[in-house]
């Protein structure tokens, strides 16, 4: 796959929402092994730069577990050669860190020209529902009453819709060389509560009845992006909005689903990884392949 091309955008992983990553350790370490083999193969083949997807999950869930925070994470919270910042979130957050890791390994022995994009919470078309935002556009989708939110529903997420993280790897593609790591996010926060109220508005439709399961997974407290970095050596920094986003994936969802499938995906449990679907970052590569040849 990787023989006679130029560029490598590395976004392959055993991934899915916060119920799949609490519950499929085992799994999500897998990815330290497909990291791995495709940096060797890369390598082996000349090829002249990898892109890496990297996560917000490699920062340490200390500085993300007060409500209300303003605090935004900054790429050096998270070293792995550094005390109190080699704490990463969850197994899936520890593969991820060994995957930059291990990139920045093969630029300094090697001098392979990598860099490495640390993505929060990416959603959009094609994404599955897994996902926060997905799984709450279906629930709208299909009416269902009470609507349920995982968490408390004060919990806070940078939301940064799929088209904004792909401009942000192509550039760090381009413009970093020495496999250090950026942010691709957003430097605000809603709650949880707050994207339930948005998809409601934009849906026309509003359940009688709001629940908080608190038994669920629901991650870290609050979480957002410094983008000092993206904009000092991108020029880059998030362009569609929590509404413009909102509006494309749900018109991209209800044009797209039938409620017998849906309602299936639902039952089964937002906690397993249907792998016939695209979650967003298949769908981020789905557009770099419309840019750099397959």
């Amino acid at each position: 796959m990787v023989k006679g091309v130029d560029s490598v955008f590395h976004l392959a992983a055993c991934h899915g929402g916060r119920g799949y990553i609490d519950t499929h350790p085992a799994e999500c370490c897998s990815n330290m092994i497909l990291d791995q083999l495709v940096f060797e193969e890369a390598w082996k083949a000349g090829v002249e730069r990898i892109c890496f997807a990297s996560t917000a999950c490699v920062y340490p869930r200390y500085l993300q577990e007060m409500r209300g925070s303003t605090y935004l994470l900054k790429e050096d919270d998270a070293d792995p050669f550094v005390r109190d910042k080699a704490l990463a979130d969850l197994e899936y957050g520890w593969a991820k860190f060994m995957g930059e890791m291990a990139l920045r390994a093969y630029h300094r022995e090697y001098g392979v020209k990598c860099s490495a994009v640390r993505i929060f919470t990416a959603y959009g078309p094609r994404e599955n529902e897994t996902h926060a935002i997905i799984a709450l556009i279906a629930k709208a989708f299909l009416r269902i009453d009470p609507y349920i939110i995982w968490g408390t529903g004060k919990q806070d997420r940078n939301f940064t819709y799929v088209s904004d993280v792909v401009d942000a790897m192509i550039l760090a593609s381009e413009r970093i060389e020495d496999g250090s790591a950026v942010n691709a996010g957003r430097d605000d926060r809603i709650t949880l509560d707050h994207a339930a109220e948005l998809i409601f508005e934009i849906t026309g439709w509003r359940p009688r009845e709001i629940k908080h399961d608190t038994s669920k997974p629901q991650g870290v407290t609050s979480r957002a992006a410094d983008l000092t970095r993206a904009r000092s050596i991108l020029n880059w920094g998030p362009k569609v909005s929590y509404d413009e986003g909102f509006r494309k994936t749900i018109e991209w969802y209800f044009s797209n689903k039938n409620p017998h499938e849906v309602r299936a995906i639902l039952e089964k449990g937002l906690a397993e990884r249907d792998v016939s679907q695209r979650s967003a970052k298949h769908h981020t590569k789905a557009q770099l392949g419309g840019v750099f040849p397959a």
